[in-house]
């Protein structure tokens, strides 16, 4: 198929080479240069605007960091819907507020396109492996005719119901994502600073009941200190706002969610919002009394 491809970043640069690896025409637009080279380079083509980006296009991706981007490639003058040809398919692989992406996909369906909010998780890793977990929201028969690209992205997909359910299942997953980075780094740091050999600890924790992916895929940088982003604290610290105004709207209480939305926002606040959302085991250590490498 034919793809427009907007936003390529640490996860869209990788997704879109995804895409091509499939056997798909990917032209890409982003506002930083880095991105649409890597896709030129892989075999993909350059666009200077959204529009020019479109020309021709079956499929329209974005993969944006958050909110206010998403509305305003979807509402230029000279943006998404109003470049687009009727039919589109247009698949937003970006975390956002789940009301924005109602109102997005509204907006979308009024102009004859077929939107779906298809937000991810896995991280850089992921979106390289062609890993991701993908959540859909929107209609049935649009989900279907996209499930082929969204297979060459992800390895679990699942339409998840109507507009904004993919959002709203996102919000959900990075609650679970922040309580288990925080439990693992609760339990390196008690390691830590007992007599115990930490490595050999946490490899057997790997193999119980207690293994998640977390561990397995951030145990050895955890423990390296090294916090290279994957996936930024400043993005999950938005996600966690997502989610508890999606609790507010819905009505439910979430005590763990509000605890580690505040953690994640004190890490940032100390100056690392630009790290991997691993680096709450420094934030841990801090609280402890200790340095990075565990030690008073």
């Amino acid at each position: 198929m034919k793809v427009a491809f907007i936003g390529l970043g640490v996860m869209g640069a990788p997704m879109a080479r995804n895409l091509l690896k499939a056997g798909h025409e990917v032209t890409g637009f982003d506002v930083v240069n880095k991105g649409l080279d890597a896709l030129v380079e892989a075999g993909g083509n350059r666009a200077g605007t959204i529009k020019a980006a479109l020309e021709g296009a079956e499929v329209a991706i974005t993969m944006l960091p958050d909110s206010p981007q998403v509305e305003e490639v979807a509402f230029a003058e000279e943006g998404l819907l109003a470049s687009a040809k009727a039919g589109l398919l247009y698949i937003d692989n970006s975390s956002i507020a789940p009301p924005v992406a109602r109102r997005v996909s509204a907006a979308a369906r009024a102009r004859g396109l077929r939107p779906l909010d298809a937000p991810v998780s896995g991280g850089e890793a992921g979106a390289i492996e062609g890993s991701l977990s993908i959540m859909v929201g929107g209609k049935a028969e649009d989900f279907e005719a996209a499930r082929a690209l969204l297979e060459a992205m992800g390895s679990t997909v699942a339409h998840v119901g109507g507009d904004g359910a993919g959002q709203t299942v996102k919000v959900a997953n990075q609650l679970v994502v922040a309580g288990v980075i925080e439990a693992v780094a609760e339990a390196t740091v008690l390691l830590q600073a007992s007599d115990v050999d930490v490595p050999a600890a946490l490899d057997v924790l790997a193999g119980g009941l207690a293994g998640n992916r977390i561990l397995d895929r951030k145990r050895a940088s955890m423990l390296a200190g090294d916090f290279t982003p994957g996936f930024r604290v400043d993005l999950h610290h938005k996600d966690l706002g997502n989610l508890l105004a999606t609790a507010r709207e819905v009505g439910v209480s979430l005590p763990l969610g509000g605890l580690v939305a505040e953690l994640m926002a004190a890490l940032r606040a100390r100056g690392g919002g630009s790290l991997d959302h691993s680096a709450l085991l420094l934030l841990v250590q801090a609280m402890s009394g200790r340095d990075g490498s565990g030690q008073k």
